[in-house]
């Protein structure tokens, strides 16, 4: 019963941060895109500083350990198919997701709080490559989602 629920948990989890990263892909970084470059670095400073919150920290960091240990569980349960599934689940977040994250996305977040000069600059060097590294946390969340939903159905 621990195993299922923590397999549910995972699923949704993978769900939640495949949903940021698409709706960051799909409005919020072309919202910004379409106002004034100053009112946008203004926006995302402070998106990137109110995202740092009980709600979202855990969720992100859950989403590294519960494939793994999902994974593990299974295996040692006898359920090889469905434990290799989840593996490769968090493998493919924590490559994809987590460190893009941490090793790309937040540099760039930390460069644009630091940033002085023109917001025309600092938005311009920023959106395109950060959205680029967006898309990519995106999809490696959504394909790890499908990866964990497909262990489910083989188990």
């Amino acid at each position: 019963m621990m195993t299922m629920a923590l397999a549910v948990l995972t699923v949704l989890l993978l769900g939640a941060m495949a949903g940021l990263f698409f709706a960051f892909s799909t409005s919020v970084i072309p919202g910004l895109d379409a106002i004034e470059p100053e009112r946008a670095v203004a926006a995302m400073r402070s998106a990137n500083r109110k995202i740092l919150n009980p709600l979202f920290l855990p969720v992100f960091l859950a989403a590294n350990v519960a494939p793994l240990v999902t994974g593990v569980l299974l295996l040692t349960q006898g359920r090889p198919s469905a434990g290799i599934a989840f593996l490769a689940a968090g493998g493919v977040y924590v490559v994809g997701a987590f460190v893009v994250t941490m090793a790309i996305n937040v540099p760039m977040n930390n460069a644009l709080e630091a940033g002085t000069g023109p917001a025309e600059r600092l938005w311009a060097d920023y959106s395109p490559g950060w959205q680029r590294w967006n898309v990519i946390r995106g999809l490696a969340s959504l394909l790890a989602l499908g990866v964990a939903a497909a262990g489910l159905l083989l188990w």
